[in-house]
């Protein structure tokens, strides 16, 4: 048959071919589906270009977390202000896929897949994927045609319905394959963003989180006494595009990065529905309201998070409960966010530079910007200032929300807070009004992150070692700053998820989610949320206080759950059976003959019950007053600058000069001398080998 002939009947069985090939592509797991096919047609699936057989095993080199590594170490170990052109390298490496796929596969079926144990069809499509990405052919939200497929997804051997495409085109779920891609571009420009990002941001970021946040504000903003509050979270909602693609040409000049983040940018369009669409939908939730099942999960179905894991994210507050999402960027988005808000963190940065005006006659800040002037072991006191006050401010920013402290007159927080407005319309492109930005100060109590910065006046009385060795006592006086927990937020928390209801004096109420759960698996649940709530309150000044209301709450709300579930009428009388932390069973049988509690927990044939933590205030740990250093950075950070300091060849060089020009000395002999100097002298005194006396701090 000539080439024309094959071609006339390939357009006509083209349509039945189409919808075969891409469903054997969309079921890459079920068993082979070939497309009818015309007797003298010898077109094979083998021979289209995306589906050559190349074998994945020879892709497989190197440790992915070798690579991630090295992305790292280059990262820091470059300049701040250089670029990266190069990173398609990195993309192209097929071991990151796997490594991406793996986090997918975790994040979405509960467990991380060893390497071994994945299948080699599945790496074939996931070498596609990596193909398709590198030769710019892949798209996002493909998901009529995905080029692999999620472990959750049932193997179908027909083809779906034109209802359930529609549904599966037009939900809201994104596609597995743009998960991988995601993450694969996160390993990749996460490194590289690191590095350049300011001291001054906390959210969104690998080893800084909401506790660095708290602590941060108790370490470096004790003595502004005029506060910046600004909402910045239509940032993470919306923003223009060409707003985040040119803060990240300032560092990515690698134009295939940049094409597919500029193309995930880009808002899925969602087409309006009809109207007989609606009165369906409206059907159909009517016959689901009416008759719910219990839902029987799947093989490889992750399990729903449990009560005490969800009832703990109802209490996120309100500056970390909106997660940035941008177009189909995923869990690239706080990364994008963050990369934008970069901007604003430099110019605040060099505002703080401007503003400072050292004061001779204050107590803190008189010579440098850097100089507290006051204890370190104490942050958070600042001696009473003098006739005149040193004019600083300081910065810190937590996702879409920040907070500026000022040390100064009011009229200079408002002449900032006009120049805010002004950075973030030309950065950004926003307008923020007052309302955005409010002006409060110290003595009236800042609410951030649920917990209430304040100060107050203490006459504590320092000792310090004067020169000659003499202890020397002086009382002061001064302003102390503290971060105590919200009570009120608290309650308003708990009414959320229904446990007390009213406001000024709430009263718990049942636990009902846990009605059917039994006493052991009951207490334990509430023993982790009350685990979590005290972690989480950990650097509060009240911690015991409102750790115990917690508890309070918890242990009422579960006396009056057993009393309804074992009919004993009221929380007196649980407590008198169960104890005051509800550590005994309540269970009673009225047959004599059946063994004891006791009995069955040695025979193992029940759990053993936890008692509810923290009954008792002497239990409730105190609130952890550890100052944060003034330049703070991660544990994983320190440890990547002391690595690639350790690469570098000229250290042993100055320290084989240092070695021949003073020699070597035990560390045991320089404490003793150390501490000898301080017994006696109140200093530090070292003679060198040329023998010149000098004196350290």
């Amino acid at each position: 048959m000539s080439f024309r002939t094959t071609i006339k009947h390939l357009q006509c069985n083209r349509q039945t071919f189409v919808k075969s090939f891409s469903f054997a592509r969309f079921n890459s797991s079920s068993p082979a589906v070939h497309p009818p096919r015309h007797p003298s047609i010898s077109l094979r699936l083998e021979n289209l270009p995306h589906l050559h057989d190349e074998d994945p095993y020879s892709h497989l080199k190197e440790d992915p977390i070798e690579i991630c590594s090295s992305i790292w170490v280059k990262a820091f170990a470059s300049l701040p202000n250089s670029s990266f052109s190069d990173l398609s390298y990195f993309l192209s490496k097929f071991d990151l896929w796997v490594l991406a796929y793996q986090r997918s596969c975790a994040d979405l079926a509960g467990s991380f897949p060893p390497r071994h144990a994945i299948h080699s069809h599945v790496l074939r499509d996931l070498l596609s994927l990596r193909n398709a990405v590198i030769n710019g052919k892949f798209s996002w939200n493909r998901k009529a045609n995905q080029l692999i497929r999620s472990p959750n997804d049932k193997s179908r051997a027909h083809l779906i319905s034109k209802r359930k495409l529609r549904a599966m085109l037009e939900s809201d779920e994104p596609c597995f394959q743009d998960r991988i891609v995601q993450e694969v571009l996160l390993n990749v420009l996460e490194p590289v963003f690191e590095a350049r990002f300011s001291l001054k941001s906390h959210a969104f970021r690998p080893g800084r989180n909401a506790h660095s946040f708290i602590r941060a504000i108790r370490s470096n903003f004790a003595g502004y006494l005029w506060f910046l509050k600004a909402d910045l979270s239509e940032v993470l909602s919306h923003i223009d595009e060409n707003v985040v693609m040119g803060s990240l040409e300032k560092a990515v000049k690698d134009k295939k990065i940049l094409r597919l983040v500029k193309s995930a940018l880009q808002s899925p369009r969602k087409t309006r529905p009809r109207v007989e669409d609606n009165e369906e939908m409206k059907k159909k939730k009517k016959n689901k309201g009416a008759m719910k099942k219990k839902k029987i999960l799947n093989e490889n179905e992750p399990k729903p998070d449990p009560y005490w894991l969800r009832t703990f994210f109802n209490f996120a507050p309100e500056e970390a409960a909106k997660v940035p999402s941008y177009g189909h960027c995923g869990i690239l988005s706080p990364l994008l966010a963050n990369i934008c808000l970069h901007e604003l963190d430099l110019l605040m940065e060099d505002k703080i530079v401007e503003y400072f005006r050292p004061s001779k006659l204050d107590s803190i800040w008189r010579d440098s910007i850097n100089d507290g002037c006051h204890n370190p072991a104490w942050p958070e006191f600042v001696p009473a200032s003098g006739k005149e006050k040193t004019r600083k401010m300081d910065y810190i920013r937590y996702g879409g929300h920040f907070l500026v402290g000022i040390r100064g007159p009011r009229e200079d927080a408002v002449r900032i807070r006009k120049e805010i407005i002004e950075l973030c319309e030309n950065i950004f492109g926003i307008r923020l009004d007052n309302s955005k930005i409010e002006i409060e100060h110290i003595s009236r109590g800042i609410l951030f992150l649920d917990h209430i910065i304040c100060r107050r006046i203490i006459h504590p009385t320092l000792r310090y070692t004067s020169s000659g060795g003499t202890i020397v006592s002086q009382k002061c006086v001064g302003t102390l700053l503290s971060v105590t927990a919200s009570l009120p937020e608290c309650i308003r928390k708990f009414r959320r998820v229904d446990l007390v209801k009213g406001d000024r004096d709430p009263e718990p109420l049942p636990c009902n989610p846990m009605l059917y759960s039994s006493q052991a698996h009951t207490n334990s649940q509430m023993n982790k949320f009350l685990e979590t709530m005290a972690d989480w309150y950990r650097y509060a000044d009240n911690r015991k206080k409102i750790v115990g209301f917690c508890a309070y709450v918890i242990r009422s709300s579960l006396a009056k759950l057993y009393a309804a579930r074992y009919r004993l009428k009221s929380r007196a009388k649980v407590y008198r059976i169960a104890s005051r932390n509800l550590s005994r069973p309540l269970i009673e049988s009225s047959n004599n003959s059946a063994p004891e509690y006791s009995d069955l927990l040695r025979m193992g044939l029940v759990d053993a019950i936890e008692g509810v933590q923290f009954s008792r205030m002497s239990m409730i740990p105190s609130c952890d007053y550890t100052p944060l250093p003034r330049n703070w950075v991660p544990y994983h950070e320190n440890i990547l600058r002391e690595y690639i300091k350790l690469q570098n060849p000229g250290l042993y060089s100055e320290l084989h000069s240092v070695v021949k020009r003073q020699g070597l000395s035990l560390p045991q002999e320089e404490i003793s001398e150390i501490v000898w100097s301080y017994k006696i002298l109140g200093s530090w005194h070292f003679k060198t080998n040329v023998g010149n006396e000098m004196e350290g701090g």
